[in-house]
């Protein structure tokens, strides 16, 4: 049974409210401990004292998530897959992001390979507040030779610290790569109803994840996962095949949907991260276009539904951009909106004779504003008023962006309009029309209306700034 109340987790901690966590009472850290934003190791008094380690051992498996958490890799590039608590998002949320993992070849020209490796580990892309990255290289044998695998692998290392998977059913090949790859913790790909017990063996030798593989056989993936993990093996990663058209698609779903329903509801022998294959679009299809595209899709439906990790092969901008970005769309926690530091943000270059613009700290609407300010080229000051990350029309109806607030925002941020400005001049923004009178009494500034739509502020700037006076 697991806990999932606050009240739940305080009967498991000392109570005293040392603060030895950094929080003021053990209620409010028994809260961080459900939304795992701390850990039970954070608690001092509860991990040190003898009193306690019963209480500490029981809090530790309750706490655990349902699905494994598997982590792969080492250092501050290291990635942990799995670790979720329930089937739908808006229950709870899903905690780690799916990783992708962009494919090598042993086959590759070294040229080639480094060139690949740094477009792989290079990509980032902007977007509300954040970048979006890649997270993995998968070497895969072409070869069939552990030389020449070793010597792929090894060149990967040296040219990114990202985690690794290696790809082989030949567990010769698995074994040099890590001879050369071991403390890196990479992932092994894969054991089957073939190579299972040579797998297994570099698996616990080594020290490092595995993948079990058994394409459309449930049965037979349980069997291996539970046979791994009577060994001793815990880290282990679900590949349960994945076919990239037609029935066989449908059947790969529903086989996504059993696994994770059935790890979710108790049955500890599945309960591991799932691994989608992407890439086995580009076995399906001939052309380039249609592979690319494909494999986006197959990419997209299993980042929705239980994929934990990915192995794929299109680097191209068209391919990459629908992953990542729907990726970060699932992974968004739906119990808090997301936000940016309330303040007083420069635009481009203001001066005394820029605008000073109202909005509120909720990022999608934030950034919005600010990328089309910037790309205008709007000299200005942006403000970001504290409304609990809600946007600008709700946050009136409901009360969260008011005067008071405006004028809060603006003192807490140092910025004092006499001596910033020669206009003494606030913009609201259209849908925030209803509070131009409250502003100026509670700003002692002039106060104008702005567009509903910041993509028409090019056109209102023309229009309406400077202001007369």
């Amino acid at each position: 049974m697991k806990i999932n109340s606050p009240l739940e987790a305080y009967k498991f901690l000392p109570g005293t409210n040392c603060g030895e966590c950094g929080e003021t009472s053990c209620m409010a850290f028994a809260s961080h401990l459900i939304d795992r934003s701390k850990k039970a190791t954070d608690c001092i008094p509860l991990v040190n004292e003898e009193k306690y380690k019963k209480k500490y051992a029981e809090l530790e498996a309750l706490l655990a998530p349902e699905i494994r958490e598997v982590v792969i890799g080492v250092g501050e590039k290291a990635v942990s897959i799995g670790g979720d608590d329930v089937l739908h998002r808006h229950k709870l949320t899903f905690f780690n992001k799916t990783a992708f993992a962009y494919d090598v070849w042993d086959t590759m020209d070294e040229k080639d390979l480094v060139e690949r490796v740094n477009k792989i580990q290079d990509f980032k892309k902007f977007y509300v507040g954040d970048f979006l990255t890649l997270d993995m290289i998968a070497v895969r044998s072409i070869s069939d030779d552990p030389a020449k695998f070793a010597a792929a692998v090894k060149k990967v290392m040296e040219t990114t610290d990202f985690p690794m998977v290696l790809c082989s059913f030949n567990p010769e090949v698995l074994k040099a790569g890590l001879e050369v790859a071991a403390e890196k913790r990479p992932l092994l790909y894969a054991a089957n109803k073939d190579n299972w017990q040579e797998v297994a063996a570099l698996a616990q030798e080594y020290n490092v994840p595995v993948t079990v593989f058994a394409p459309n056989d449930l049965d037979l993936l349980k069997s291996l996962a539970k046979t791994f993990s009577e060994n001793g093996i815990e880290d282990v990663v679900l590949d349960p095949g994945t076919f990239p058209t037609g029935k066989g698609l449908k059947t790969t779903f529903q086989n996504f949907l059993k696994i994770r329903r059935a790890g979710i509801n108790g049955d500890r022998d599945i309960a591991f991260p799932i691994m989608a294959v992407p890439l086995t679009a580009w076995m399906a299809h001939d052309d380039e276009v249609s592979a690319s595209y494909w494999e986006t899709v197959v990419a997209s439906v299993f980042t929705v539904k239980y994929g934990d990790i990915m192995i794929l092969h299109s680097i191209e901008g068209y391919a990459q951009l629908p992953e990542v970005h729907i990726r970060d769309t699932i992974y968004t926690d739906p119990r808090k909106p997301v936000t940016v530091d309330p303040g007083v943000y420069e635009v481009g270059s203001p001066t005394a004779d820029s605008p000073l613009l109202v909005t509120t700290n909720f990022a999608l609407t934030y950034y919005t504003v600010e990328s089309d300010l910037s790309s205008n080229g709007i000299d200005c000051y942006l403000t970001a008023i504290d409304t609990d990350g809600i946007g600008v029309e709700a946050a009136v109806a409901g009360g969260q962006l008011t005067a008071a607030k405006i004028k809060k925002g603006l003192d807490e941020a140092g910025f004092d309009m006499k001596e910033k400005l020669n206009n003494n001049v606030v913009v609201l923004p259209g849908l925030a029309a209803r509070l131009q009178g409250d502003v100026e009494d509670e700003t002692g500034a002039a106060v104008m209306i702005g567009p509903a739509d910041s993509g028409r502020l090019p056109g209102w700037m023309e229009q309406n700034w400077p202001p007369q006076k």
